[in-house]
């Protein structure tokens, strides 16, 4: 890719603490006004690896670029150019919404006129006029995301990290958010979400997936979706609906032609032997009782990569 498409070029990017390696030889780029998904279980060095990008951790060894700029030479311009929406965004609760954008505001540089533009630019774009004199502290978990998010927005960044943005808000929230990261990207932002929720990965342009450190594979969803390891030669994958899913996983999970098995909505989907039949599955699910039973050729999830990835790295 051509640098100036870049908004974050890593080669080699590593950091240590003492003997413990929280991020190993990262390589990756992203594309300015994408939405890059940076995934991977807890204790993986996601969080690590978005402190080094945004200039707040020295790196180890190895070289980082965000918005052209040097993460370790020359942070605080990288500082200038990002906003940082963490996992426990530091807002203050006793302040209200127009108290705590005024503060990072200042905290940003931003003075006067151009405070006050920005200030009203950001509570139209997250809609939250309604709510500028209420304490942070009585907000409901969605708006305070909100807050946050318009608070890393205030010095129009050209790249916004967000940490597990939408943990532990409810789902029209979620949605909501989500709705305005759409919106950020289209006015050309450039996105770095982590997550734990597969739909919000499946809505990335490009997923890295780390694990213990390093980096395992980088793609967009269907490429991943494509691998070898998720769907390996000679298997197939099935839904099957049945009047009872928990009755009907129970029954196929343990059966000789069963690779994997999980519920996913109504269904369960199951990898198989590609030579097992449907018969041999429509007899499994009837011993335990169940009929009216379907099966249908289905393909895989985002879940059913990195529940695939993961158990294939941790594998004797």
């Amino acid at each position: 890719m051509n640098e100036e498409t870049l908004a974050i070029r890593t080669t080699g990017l590593t950091k240590r603490f003492g003997e413990f390696t929280a991020v190993d030889s990262l390589d990756i780029s992203v594309r300015r006004g994408s939405i890059f998904g940076f995934l991977g279980p807890n204790g993986s060095g996601k969080s690590t690896c978005i402190r080094m990008l945004a200039g707040l951790l020295l790196p180890t060894s190895g070289t980082a670029f965000v918005n052209g700029f040097n993460v370790a030479k020359d942070p605080e311009s990288v500082k200038s150019t990002i906003g940082y929406m963490s996992q426990s965004f530091a807002l203050y609760k006793d302040l209200s919404v127009s108290e705590n954008l005024d503060f990072f505001g200042e905290v940003y540089g931003l003075k006067n006129e151009r405070l006050r533009k920005r200030k009203d630019d950001v509570i139209e774009l997250l809609a939250m006029q309604p709510y500028v004199d209420r304490r942070a502290g009585i907000l409901s978990g969605g708006w305070r995301q909100r807050l946050a998010l318009a608070s890393a927005l205030l010095h129009e960044p050209d790249l916004v990290f967000l940490d597990e943005p939408t943990a532990g808000i409810d789902p029209v929230a979620r949605r909501d958010l989500w709705n305005l990261l759409f919106q950020l990207a289209a006015e050309g932002k450039t996105l770095f979400v982590t997550t734990h929720y597969m739909d919000e990965a499946e809505r990335c342009d490009d997923i890295a997936y780390i694990h213990m450190s390093r980096l395992m594979v980088r793609g967009t969803p269907i490429d991943l979706k494509s691998l070898p390891e998720v769907s390996p030669e000679g298997t197939r994958r099935l839904a099957v609906e049945c009047p009872s899913p928990a009755l009907g996983l129970a029954a196929l999970r343990d059966q000789p032609f069963s690779l994997d098995a999980t519920l996913v909505e109504s269904e369960v989907h199951l990898l198989v032997h590609a030579n097992t039949t449907d018969e041999e599955i429509l007899q499994a699910v009837r011993a335990a009782g169940l009929d009216d039973v379907s099966i249908r050729p289905t393909t895989p999830s985002l879940e059913d990569v990195f529940v695939s990835l993961t158990r294939s790295l941790n594998s004797p």
